[in-house]
């Protein structure tokens, strides 16, 4: 038996206890009275999104955003070393609390007025981290010390009312005490020395240093929560979908980076011309591709058959987050360099959106050959003539040929996977799902 299959054949009651003592059962119960936080099913039927996962979702374009552009400024400079490690450490900040909150919501949402104000101050805290980010960057671009004060409160808002739920389950569901408390104390013990970090005023190289240790903590939680303490009743329909709304989300920065290369076009010295067509088929192409690539793999099925393989699913996503906004951020440069405000050469303008995309393509195949565990050689085909375009289009780049048609050579990179997957690789995503439903020989 693996880690959590005793959750999946347990199936919560159907009914919640309010705190003064009247059970209601759950379909006719219309109210947002405060509830028991003891567990949703993971087998419930046409389980989705909710409302307030939406509305919790759209602080989380204000922190990408911000992220995004602070990468494209300061890569638009020249200065790569600003721009990576400022955006790594924002982007999983922002992911990660992203993360924590919708695997709780999948085993634990109650809908009440708790869990609502709960996601509230959550909301209040993506606002705060985003405010911190510009001057966190600018302190990695100077030295010294790492300014990450308004960045850290911002975080700690987001994770307190995470201890707060977690204790709720402590409280109303005995058989996941352990789970609960296991998380409740990473994530304090976490929070304590963010704060220390952040008031410490530490150097540069001791800041990264202590980060880097914190982020292991944080991610250590859960794999020893799940994986060694019970573990939650999480969906796997449910956590598929929510993953799935926050890759468009991310996405959306690479239609923003578009909307700025169209601008830069129209609104310099010849207006509406060839060239803004070009690159407006060309961004709205790789973001249309790159989108039908992600949504290719039935996710919730693949999660379903193998839930104790979900760590590296739900862990490696921070990178498909990370690289999805880099891809905005690189059409966000191709903008500055059309307008003629960066300091980079074509080749490099060009890869400021080929290198985030080799990124995501090599990441989003990693996650599907981790739950195959299959070698498939067409896949590896696809992968080669994807690098084959990346190639050809910094080789171009580099040749002289200008970046608006560059960025149109891109764009076909997501489409080998897309036309490969659409003649060919459906067949086998289908055989790959028949081998996880009927793993016998």
């Amino acid at each position: 038996m693996q880690p959590g299959d005793a959750l999946q054949s347990k199936r919560p009651p159907r009914s919640w206890q309010h705190a003064a003592g009247v059970t209601v059962d759950i379909a006719s119960d219309r109210s947002h009275r405060r509830r028991r936080f003891s567990g949703r099913d993971p087998l419930q039927v046409h389980r989705g999104a909710t409302p307030l996962e939406l509305l919790f979702d759209l602080t989380f374009v204000v922190g990408f955003g911000v992220a995004s552009s602070e990468l494209a400024h300061y890569l638009a400079e020249g200065d790569i070393r600003t721009g990576v490690v400022g955006f790594s450490l924002a982007t999983f900040a922002v992911a990660w609390a992203w993360i924590n909150y919708s695997w709780f919501a999948s085993a634990y949402d109650t809908d009440d007025w708790v869990f609502r104000l709960a996601t509230m101050v959550q909301m209040v805290g993506v606002i705060v981290l985003a405010l911190g980010l510009e001057p966190a960057f600018a302190s990695i671009a100077r030295g010294g010390t790492l300014d990450i004060g308004v960045m850290v409160a911002g975080y700690v808002v987001m994770r307190v009312p995470m201890v707060f739920l977690w204790a709720q389950v402590a409280r109303h569901d005995p058989a996941r005490r352990r789970t609960a408390r296991t998380y409740m104390w990473t994530i304090s013990v976490a929070q304590v020395f963010w704060v220390a970090l952040a008031v410490g005023d530490p150097t540069m190289a001791l800041a990264f240093a202590v980060t880097l240790a914190l982020i292991g903590v944080e991610m250590a939680g859960p794999f020893v929560a799940e994986s060694r303490k019970g573990g939650t009743p999480w969906h796997a329909h449910h956590i598929s979908e929510r993953y799935g709304l926050l890759v468009i989300i991310t996405l959306g920065e690479g239609i923003l980076g578009t909307v700025a290369s169209i601008n830069a076009v129209v609104h310099g010295a010849h207006g509406w011309t060839v060239d803004a067509a070009v690159v407006a088929i060309a961004g709205i192409g790789l973001i249309f591709a790159t989108w039908w690539t992600y949504f290719l793999v039935p996710w919730a099925e693949v999660l379903a058959a193998y839930r104790e393989r979900s760590f590296l699913w739900g862990y490696g996503h921070l990178v498909v987050f990370a690289s999805l906004a880099a891809i905005g951020a690189g059409l966000h440069v191709a903008a500055y360099y059309l307008e003629g405000k960066t300091t980079i050469s074509d080749t490099a303008t060009v890869l400021c959106t080929v290198i985030p995309f080799a990124i995501y393509v090599v990441t989003l195949y990693g996650l599907y050959a981790s739950f195959t565990r299959h070698r498939d050689p067409f896949h590896l085909s696809l992968l080669a003539a994807t690098a084959a375009v990346l190639v050809l289009t910094v080789v171009l780049a580099a040749a002289g040929v200008s970046v608006a048609i560059c960025l149109v050579v891109l764009m076909f990179a997501p489409i080998v996977t897309v036309v490969g997957y659409e003649t060919v690789g459906h067949r086998h995503v289908a055989e790959a799902l028949a081998r996880m439903r009927d793993p016998s020989p």
